[in-house]
């Protein structure tokens, strides 16, 4: 294993080895899920300034260019619209603009998955599909706000093309990413099939492996990968979650 992506809406027990991982295994970066909903929708996590400044308090540490922040999804309730959820967004990206370089986020697809619908049922959240026009509202205003932080933004494995707004199709598995912030680790320019004279940079790749995960969604541009984890074992117990339907997990309290 030559690299590590941390998917997380909260790595506050990981700051402590992080030092560890520095000296050992420097090759990380993070997905950082930050989302501004209520305890309803995502219970189980610290409260919102507290994961701010967690979010901080790591990109310091290992570097804005290392964590990604995700919006994700972005959810339409009886309580929040388009206009609601853009104000969110805006918020945290003033926020965020110094420490982070991309904003990441996706359409809450809860038709497709049983448990995400359950547990919304459950959790008493009168959610709503987006439509096209809605999606494109609130892509509009997310253009608007990267345009005045100065943020990338994609999307994560959406069929809807966004590049009008300047949002791009994201990879969370980013081979472009790895080369930028890794650039020296020979075996993973292998894994890459960057093919190039003297050190690892952009100006001397000539060309690289197609390396899509076939195992992922057709609209999914991740490079391959093995994902580590299982169903049924997140604590946090996000109301829109379908990775778990089993309300007695047990809960860690933070």
């Amino acid at each position: 294993m030559q690299l590590i992506v941390f998917w997380t809406k909260n790595p506050e027990p990981l700051m402590k080895k992080l030092n560890w991982f520095d000296e050992h295994f420097p090759n990380y970066y993070f997905q950082f899920t930050l989302n501004d909903y209520d305890r309803k929708t995502e219970p189980h996590i610290p409260e919102l300034r507290k994961r701010t400044e967690t979010f901080i308090r790591l990109s310091e540490h290992i570097g804005k260019e290392k964590v990604i922040w995700r919006f994700d999804p972005l959810m339409l309730t009886d309580k929040i619209s388009v206009n609601n959820l853009s104000d969110k967004i805006s918020s945290l990206a003033e926020q965020l603009k110094e420490h982070t370089e991309k904003l990441v986020f996706s359409f809450a697809d809860i038709k497709n998955y049983r448990k995400a619908k359950n547990n919304l049922k459950y959790a008493g959240i009168n959610f709503r599909e987006f439509t096209e026009k809605e999606m494109k509202k609130i892509a509009k205003n997310i253009s608007d706000i990267i345009k005045n932080t100065n943020l990338e933004a994609a999307t994560c494995a959406e069929a809807i093309n966004l590049s009008k707004y300047g949002i791009s199709d994201n990879k969370c598995i980013d081979d472009e990413l790895i080369m930028k912030l890794f650039p020296n680790n020979i075996k993973l320019m292998q894994f890459l099939g960057i093919k190039n004279q003297g050190t690892f940079n952009f100006a001397n790749i000539t060309s690289r492996k197609n390396l899509k995960d076939k195992g992922q969604r057709k609209e999914c541009k991740c490079i391959k990968s093995k994902d580590i984890g299982s169903y049924n074992t997140c604590n946090a117990m996000c109301s829109y979650c379908y990775a778990n339907n089993n309300k007695h997990i047990k809960n860690i309290s933070f």
